[in-house]
């Protein structure tokens, strides 16, 4: 049984200080499962203190060390791979067998990758005279989203061990259960009690707390431009390092001359992965403008081709979204595209064809969608994909920047030396061309509003380390 009426702290499972609870709703049948725990203050201040007192020893850890640490890790890490994706598909409604191939393998993958950085990075460079030496930045406050529960847990905490630090995650209260399963995994595998702890909870009692906290060195966080400036705000007083991942409106540019059908039905496809839950979606296509009802139509084939439905059930292409306050608000942007004007291409308002319950979103596309609607300007978070007009490449690149987000952007084009030279040209953090997928072992993170650190392989290992210049260390 998950130990989901307690938190991990200090290698056991222990009971809140105060007792608390809230509901985990099943967004397929919105009905409740069952009740886990919330933390407060209180708790957090007794995982900080573990993560203090560990951070003493395991800071001065040898990387053969964490290397094996980490292999075990993996090793028990895949062990429950279907306990982590039956966990993710009930808690946010992802499709069965996606829930465990990609969501909990993005776990995995990340654990894997850092393990490969971590036997090869140079902690130590002479420069001149000096030492440039990279140690652990301490404790570190780890804040995780429900969309991608493992991927973001798992690109957190596996360089953060790999760096020397110790911590504490606390992992979104809609997907909780595969935080739990990953908190038995790290105990099983024997990390060291106090170097990773977990308290389940609410952004204003739990989040506040670790954001103010004078002992935690390090906020990491994912989530909604909205609550990571107010992260910010709170964790300047203690001037800790605030590492952010957070919200994107990404451009989806197709130049003329690109393979139309293989450009569009790939970026339908991606956008509505995940229920389009995925703060990269690749959710406004910019088009050649007299090639508007071609895309169109070809847009319209794709989404006609996306079922929705249970998790569960054979041929399900997406599930609902997390809850009924994420429904509430993707309707209401749906209608907002209608009232302005764009023009329905696929989908609408309301349940799918056949869905009487759960937040099921039909996958809905707009074209003809201009720069001044809402639904070109606010991260939709949902199946919802806008298909936006360009004048020629110029005009798509205008477009492509005109946001406050830059978390990623995608370009096809005839060839990849002219998507070469567009991408370089879009402001953001991450650049797909011609379909290629990402690579974990490159940076993930964005500019502008879309955050200010860098995840996954070397540069996410680097993102818990400080810099210390010993002068003289060279000197004989």
């Amino acid at each position: 049984m998950v130990n989901r009426l307690q938190f991990y702290i200090d290698g056991a499972w222990v009971d809140p200080v105060v007792k608390k609870t809230t509901p985990v709703v099943n967004p397929a049948t919105e009905e409740a499962m069952y009740d886990i725990a919330l933390g407060s203050k209180a708790d957090v201040d007794k995982a900080v203190a573990a993560a203090k007192r560990a951070f003493e020893t395991f800071s001065q850890t040898t990387r053969e060390e964490r290397i094996a640490l980490l292999e075990k890790i993996i090793a028990v890490y895949k062990t429950r791979m279907s306990d982590i994706g039956a966990s993710v598909s009930d808690e946010m409604g992802a499709p069965l067998p996606m829930a465990e191939k990609l969501q909990a393998g993005a776990g995995l993958g990340h654990l894997v990758a850092t393990l490969d950085v971590l036997k090869t990075y140079k902690f130590d460079e002479a420069h001149n005279a000096a030492m440039i030496t990279k140690e652990p930045i301490g404790v570190v406050g780890m804040i995780t989203p429900w969309n991608w529960p493992l991927n973001q847990i798992a690109c957190k905490v596996a360089p953060a061990l790999a760096a020397g630090c110790t911590m504490l995650l606390k992992p979104s209260e809609y997907t909780p259960t595969s935080a739990l399963i990953f908190a038995e995994i790290l105990h099983e595998a024997g990390v060291p009690k106090g170097v990773f702890n977990l308290v389940n909870g609410l952004g204003p009692d739990v989040g506040v707390a670790m954001s103010e906290h004078p002992d935690i060195d390090m906020i990491s966080f994912t989530g909604s431009t909205r609550a990571g400036i107010d992260v910010a705000k709170r964790a300047a007083n203690t001037v800790k390092r605030v590492s952010q991942e957070l919200g994107g409106k990404s451009p989806n540019v197709i130049l003329d001359g690109a393979d139309f059908v293989k450009a569009v039905t790939g970026g339908v496809a991606h956008m509505f992965n995940n229920s389009g839950q995925s703060c990269n979606a690749p959710s406004r296509m910019i088009v050649p403008q007299a090639k508007m009802k071609e895309i169109a139509a070809i847009a319209k084939a794709q989404a006609d081709k996306t079922k929705a439905g249970d998790p569960r059930a054979d041929g399900t292409v997406i599930g609902p979204v997390v809850n009924r306050g994420q429904w509430d608000k993707i309707q209401g942007l749906i209608q907002k595209g209608i009232e302005e004007g764009a023009t329905l291409v696929a989908g609408g308002p309301g349940l799918p064809e056949g869905v009487n319950k759960g937040f099921y979103v039909r996958p809905t596309i707009f074209a003809d969608v201009t720069e001044n609607m809402t639904i070109a300007r606010e991260e939709i978070f949902g199946p919802v994909l806008v298909i936006m007009g360009s004048k020629d490449e110029a005009d798509a690149l205008r477009i492509a920047n005109d946001t406050p987000y830059g978390l990623a952007g995608y370009v096809s084009a005839d060839t990849v030396e002219n998507a070469r030279k567009f991408g370089r040209r879009i402001r953001a953090g991450n650049v797909n061309l011609q379909g290629a997928p990402n690579d974990r072992t490159a940076p993930f993170g964005g500019y502008k509003q879309s955050g200010n650190g860098r995840e996954w392989g070397k540069h996410g290992l680097e993102d818990f380390l400080e810099v210390k210049a010993i002068a003289g260390y060279n000197v004989a």
